[in-house]
Parts: C-alpha cells; structure tokens; sequence
C-alpha cells in the first residue's frame, strides 16, 4: 500500500489496548482498531483516552488503521479544553 493511498480521518481515542494499540471513534460513528506510528513511538508521544487524533486507514482494511497525528488541546489529562 502507497501512502498516498491511505484515507486519512479524525477520531477520538476511547480506550488503550495491549502492545500500542487503541479503540478510536470516527467523527462519522465508525469504532476503528489503530497502532502508534513509528515515528510517534521513536518520539515517545503519549496517547491518552479522549485525545483527539488523526487516522490513516488502508483502503483493504477499513476497521483497522494507524494514528499519525495527536492533535493539541485534546480532552486528555493535562489539557486545557
């Protein structure tokens, strides 16, 4: 799969799973599967449960995908929203 091919969508974080893993809903309602990037995981950027994040999906695969991206002033711990 190309990168160019990949769909890229918003989302919410609902829940951590085992081995960097996490439950995300879909701004259009869909619950996706989704890993840390690579480069997220070599910068040790913390995902937490109500962050707000950007999604790449397979065009193959559409419940599972990769967060790429944490948006700021997500509803996370330490956030100001």
């Amino acid at each position: 799969m190309a990168k160019e091919d990949a769909i890229e969508v918003e989302g919410t974080i609902i829940e951590p799973l085992p081995n960097a893993m996490f439950r995300v809903e879909l701004d259009n309602g869909h619950k996706v599967l989704a890993h840390i990037s690579g480069k997220m995981r070599m910068h040790y950027i913390k995902i937490l449960p109500g962050d707000r994040v950007t999604v790449e999906l397979s065009p193959y695969d559409l419940t599972r995908g990769r967060v790429t991206f944490r948006s700021k002033g997500g509803k996370g711990k330490n956030s100001r929203t």
